[in-house]
């Protein structure tokens, strides 16, 4: 019989959450270089299939459709405004290979588990500041925000994970003597 919380299955539970964790941040990174064609299919769903959603939050449809126009014009006029959004996306995807080392170690790595409840966390200054500076309304910043939170969640769940391993593997104390 296994024990469910023994140090192998507490490293296979980290494991798999940094796993999810890695796959979700890489996905919302690689997502940031398609952007253009990305909101011509949003925007034509909005109008298409997806109309009900557009009939039901009207604000939302008219942001994507603003957003669309705005990214299809900088793209046309001034692409090098997009290259903001390539390095957006790379930086995800430097972020994502950090956490290769909690993976392998997460004892000895946890700093980097605590560093990206820290960038978590920076979301939501980042959006409450930078949101109004630049005229995204509250609603989007929310929608920014959520990520943070979201993001911070499995984070803390591998923490505490991290912590009971490190609990389980810790040597015996040697009795004074």
């Amino acid at each position: 019989m296994s024990d469910s919380n023994g140090p192998r299955a507490l490293l296979t539970r980290i494991r798999v959450w940094l796993i999810v964790f890695v796959v979700c941040l890489v996905l919302s990174g690689v997502t940031a270089f398609p952007l253009v064609t990305e909101l011509r299919l949003l925007d034509s769903s909005l109008d298409g299939w997806a109309a009900p959603v557009a009939d039901l939050l009207p604000g939302l449809a008219e942001w994507i459709d603003r957003v669309r126009g705005g990214v299809e014009n900088a793209d046309a006029q001034a692409p090098y405004l997009l290259y903001g959004t390539d390095w957006l996306a790379f930086a995800h995807l430097v972020i994502a290979v950090a956490f290769h080392g909690p993976y392998r170690d997460p004892v000895r790595n946890i700093w980097v588990i605590e560093f990206g409840m820290i960038a978590c966390a920076g979301i939501i200054p980042l959006a409450l500041i930078c949101g109004p500076v630049r005229g995204i309304p509250f609603w989007w910043s929310v929608i920014d925000m959520s990520f943070g939170v979201i993001g911070v969640l499995p984070l803390l769940h591998v923490r505490r994970l991290i912590k009971r391993l490190e609990a389980a593997t810790a040597p015996e104390p040697v009795p004074a003597g």
